[in-house]
């Protein structure tokens, strides 16, 4: 069985004839074969062998979803080295703290993307295990070095000796430590193996139907589990064509769709709303797409359904995981009926099990919320160099706490209602922000909706929904209030209605509700 990631790019060409991955660099066009990709990222790993990386370092990689990306990350992997992804939206002292906290030894990055100058961003900083920086894309400045010239630390290593290098790489061996987001403190790094990321997304890709020729439009950020492992390493495992696009934009994805005849467009809740939302979506050819993974805290049910009836996705498939339990821990499976797959983030993948338990530990009875935990392959390493955080994520029992609110229904299906730091208690009353928030999406005027807590005298918090209308529709804030009170219980309704164009979004699509939150306080 393949269960290391340099097996996963070998398996391929020999596996897939057809085009294996299109990028664009300015008027340059790349487009190659499974066979063709793979003899590039044995390229990049005899450059990294050239430049002394041995098995077990770490490379940071700060950059935008293009093909120089995945040559780093497999060419590292060949070598045995471990991929330490950046953020794109980090800040340098923030891009700093993942790279000192990995002893990460190269960065690669970009210079000039989206107008950022990420070289120049680390000047003031403090980076003592780094000991060269190369630039993939964009000038190379003095002290840096340009990604030809990294590949050319190869011409001296045979390809024999990289093909030895991947060869001797094995399945228990680290693949990546990916940062959390840190939205709660300081960013984390999460432990994965090569086995855990080969198996979890072999399963992942069978179960959502991705198929050889599939053809894949990647805008879940690489730095992401769902842009990298969720999105490239499936598609070398079942031979779809990688095609990465650095940002989103919805009239270039839309028209990407038509020009590359995409199948396979995953993505959260708000990319699809926003894609639905889009006054010209109808001049587009958006006919070949078929495959849709997504899945948050409230994955809204009108959502699933307009993309089944003004789309022609064929298979929807929700499902959760957290970067701890290698990006996947449930999913729905297609032939499952549409109001589960709407309402539900499935069921356990295979070899892994799913509990609800109450704050003793104890498993609740169905039906019942409590949190969400999960034992198994799956499970992460553990935090690196974080032995206490690993402590409190996995208990003696090799449960990992996800910190996340479910019920799980007798089938084993589980149904996320939030995180619990989300949670905010009216008077005595949990409240459910995700609840809420689907609840408000049967609304006619909303396209999307975010529902935080807020400080209140008499109830100690209330809710506070912020909304963004449909094109061409106006929102009465006590118009919705009272529709509200017509269909949720009181202690549910939003005491407060903010009406914005757009919500703040982190670089993977999810709803920054911190922001939101400051809003309020500051208002």
């Amino acid at each position: 069985m393949t269960l290391t990631i340099p097996q996963v790019v070998a398996e391929a060409a020999r596996r897939f004839p057809h085009e294996g991955l299109v990028d664009r660099d300015g008027e340059r066009e790349v487009r190659w074969t499974f066979a063709e990709l793979a003899d590039q990222v044995t390229t990049a790993t005899r450059a990294f062998l050239g430049a002394g990386i041995q098995p077990g370092d770490r490379i940071a990689i700060w950059a935008p979803n293009i093909h120089e990306w995945i040559l780093a990350a497999l060419g590292a992997q060949g070598a045995g080295a471990v991929v330490v992804p950046l953020n794109t939206r980090f800040k340098g002292a923030e891009a700093a703290y993942v790279i000192n906290k990995s002893g990460a030894r190269v960065l690669f990055c970009v210079n000039g993307f989206l107008g950022n100058d990420y070289v120049a961003a680390l000047a003031d900083q403090e980076l003592p295990a780094i000991e060269g920086i190369v630039v993939m894309r964009g000038d190379a400045p003095e002290g840096t070095m340009s990604w030809s010239a990294f590949l050319a630390l190869g011409r001296s290593v045979s390809v024999e000796a990289a093909e030895a290098a991947a060869a001797a790489v094995t399945p228990d061996m680290l693949s990546d430590i990916i940062f959390t987001s840190g939205t709660t403190g300081r960013p984390k790094g999460v432990m994965a193996t090569h086995e855990q990321s080969v198996r979890v997304f072999t399963d992942w890709s069978t179960i959502v139907g991705l198929e050889a020729g599939d053809r894949y439009l990647i805008i879940n950020p690489f730095f992401h589990t769902f842009g990298y492992k969720a999105g490239f390493l499936s598609a070398l495992i079942k031979g779809a064509t990688i095609i990465p696009e650095p940002v989103f934009d919805v009239p270039t994805v839309l028209r990407r769709v038509g020009e590359e005849r995409i199948s396979m467009l995953p993505g959260p809740p708000t990319i699809y709303m926003t894609i639905l939302n889009h006054p010209d979506r109808d001049s587009f050819d958006l006919s070949s797409l078929r495959l849709s993974v997504t899945g948050a805290a409230v994955v809204p049910v009108e959502m699933i359904k307009r993309m089944r009836e003004e789309l022609t996705f064929k298979n929807i498939i929700t499902g959760y995981g957290l970067t701890e339990s290698t990006g996947t821990a449930t999913m729905c499976r297609a032939d499952d009926d549409p109001e589960t797959i709407a309402t539900t983030s499935g069921r356990a993948i295979p070899d892994v099990e799913v509990r609800i338990v109450d704050p003793d530990g104890n498993e609740v009875p169905r039906g019942t919320p409590g949190e969400v935990v999960i034992r198994g392959y799956n499970v992460m390493q553990g935090y690196f160099d974080e032995p206490e955080a690993t402590a409190e994520a996995i208990d003696a029992e090799g449960w990992l706490h996800s910190g996340d609110i479910a019920v799980m229904n007798e089938q084993g299906y589980v149904t996320i209602t939030d995180r619990m730091k989300d949670m905010f208690i009216v008077g005595g009353f949990n409240a459910y922000p995700a609840e809420i928030e689907q609840a408000l999406m049967a609304h006619p005027q909303v396209a999307q909706v975010a529902v935080v807590g807020m400080p209140d005298e008499r109830q100690g918090e209330v809710g506070c929904a912020f909304l963004v209308p449909r094109p061409g529709e106006t929102i009465s804030p006590e118009e919705v209030v009272a529709w509200c009170r017509e269909r949720m219980a009181n202690y549910k309704v939003p005491r407060r209605i903010e009406v914005v164009d757009a919500f703040p979004l982190n670089a993977s699509g999810k709803v920054l509700k911190f922001e939101l939150r400051s809003r309020l306080t500051a208002s």
